[in-house]
């Protein structure tokens, strides 16, 4: 059976054994190689299939029935089709519009990392079992872009509460993505058939903001030439979102606090009670405890909404993340045929090192600014608005940053070291340099996992041999072995 995360599929032993190489290069592992004529095997496991690299057979036709055969048993598997530049408008049009990305040869770094970001999306997109047998929706992946410990942990909140009918208060800066949140926990939970109804309290005038809520009656006040539902009851069975719920007036938070205690309400100028069957899920870039000090919140409401609550994290707090919200961002705008560009490794560390104050709706901007000035372009780090570059003639110096990878594997932020370190002028000897970084990182991920080889080996992501094999080869264990366990 097969247990791996790349396949590659060529006629070519030698150019099998050269994209291999590659692959070990950017570390990539495991990869598995077939020939053309013998590579069945993938089909019976193509759920630990991160991507397939479909390269050159006897004809076009053999490279075909390849797809035709791994799609018919896992459409969601990503297709990557390397060849030499131009070579696929020979092909069907059925694989050049079937395959994620073309890779030319000869293989660059760039070209290669972006296209398995992009199958790692699409693969994560497709909402199929991941490797620990856990279920991912699409719409959660799409939404929550990041490998990031800190939207791991969202993630983790939004599947443990959906299912509840528990009250839920999302906290975090304006444009971390607090109503994504809000809509993912709508989706998770029983009520997802039913209506996710959004308002926001803090663009509503007061006045009008009980009205919008709760409906009214005809004649109720002057202008209300009809009767109205509210949002309760739009969201009837569903989920109300309230959205800035710390702008609320204060007379406002008192009719609030009565419907989520008596579960009832009644339009305005009406007297007919109306039971309330809706979930409430609210949010806010308010500090609440700091509002109930000052006297802007009641105390009695933030105890009855902060049932359980999720803070989404600053975009500076996790710039891990924004290669992957980069590349998830172009993505839709090209699914939306607004354009497409691409940026190059530069332009995204310069990003990386940026204090987004309007998180990832600053970010999204960007992206959509720079569709428009370079259409189907190359953006380099040059390229970029001032306040953006860093670290190139006119920008600030680069600040020591967490580890960012800019490919398809996210590094923890508390790792030490930048991806793109600055030469010395005096040079280095590389291999000992390559050798203290791997050792100084086996060494705080057995740190952080108090001694445990299998748990520092995941978060190397490294098979618990591999990493047993770079204990004994750098001598790691002699000195430190009784501190290591198995388990």
């Amino acid at each position: 059976m097969i247990a791996s995360d790349i396949v590659v599929i060529d006629s070519s032993e030698v150019r099998r054994e050269q994209i291999k190489a590659v692959l070990d290069f950017i570390g990539s592992e495991p990869v598995t190689l077939y020939d053309c004529l013998d590579w069945q095997q993938v089909l019976k496991c193509t759920e630990k299939i991160q991507a397939v690299l479909l390269g050159e057979c006897s004809d076009p036709e053999q490279l075909l029935s390849i797809y035709n055969e791994i799609k018919a048993a896992d459409e969601t598997v990503p297709v990557l089709l390397l060849g030499e530049p131009g070579q696929h408008k020979s092909y069907p049009e059925v694989l050049q519009k079937g395959v994620l990305a073309y890779i030319d040869r000869p293989i660059t770094y760039s070209q290669l990392t972006s296209a398995l970001q992009q199958a790692q999306l699409y693969r994560a997109n497709s909402g199929k079992p991941e490797m620990d047998g856990s279920q991912r929706s699409p719409e959660l992946f799409r939404s929550l872009v990041g490998n990031s410990l800190s939207i791991g942990a969202v993630r983790t909140l939004i599947q443990q509460v959906a299912n509840t009918d528990a009250n839920v208060l999302i906290l975090g800066e304006s444009g971390t993505g607090k109503e994504v949140v809000a809509r993912n926990v709508h989706y998770y939970s029983r009520r997802r058939d039913k209506p996710f109804v959004p308002i926001n309290c803090g663009a509503i005038p007061a006045d009008l903001l009980e009205s919008e809520l709760f409906g009214h009656e005809k004649g109720a006040f002057t202008g209300a030439i009809s009767t109205r539902r509210g949002r309760f009851e739009l969201a009837e069975g569903g989920t109300l979102f309230l959205d800035e719920i710390g702008d609320m007036s204060m007379h406002m938070q008192v009719k609030l606090l009565r419907v989520l205690q008596e579960r009832t309400f009644e339009r305005v100028g009406g007297n007919n009670t109306i039971i309330a069957d809706v979930r409430i899920v609210a949010a806010t870039h308010r500090h609440l405890e700091e509002e109930i000090k000052k006297g802007r919140f009641r105390e009695d409401l933030f105890y009855r909404l902060n049932v359980f609550p999720i803070e989404m994290p600053p975009l500076r707090d996790r710039a891990e993340d924004i290669p992957l919200l980069v590349n998830e961002l172009i993505l839709r705008l090209e699914h939306e045929q607004r354009g497409s560009t691409r940026l190059k490794p530069e332009a995204v560390l310069a990003l990386t090192h940026y204090h987004w104050p309007g998180n990832v709706r600053e970010l999204a901007n960007l992206m959509e600014r720079l569709v428009i000035i370079y259409p189907f372009g190359v953006v380099d780090s040059a390229d970029l608005p001032s306040k953006f570059q860093v670290g190139i003639e006119g920008g600030s110096e680069l600040p020591p940053v967490s580890a960012i990878p800019l490919t398809a594997t996210a590094i923890p932020a508390q790792a030490e070291y930048a991806p793109f370190a600055r030469l010395p002028r005096e040079g280095l000897d590389l291999k000992e340099h390559l050798t203290q970084l791997e050792c100084d990182l086996i060494k705080q991920a057995l740190d952080d996992s108090g001694g445990i080889v299998a748990q520092a080996a995941r978060r190397l992501k490294l098979r618990r041999t591999t990493l047993v094999e770079k204990l004994r080869k750098y001598g790691l264990q002699r000195g430190e072995s009784d501190e290591l366990t198995e388990n």
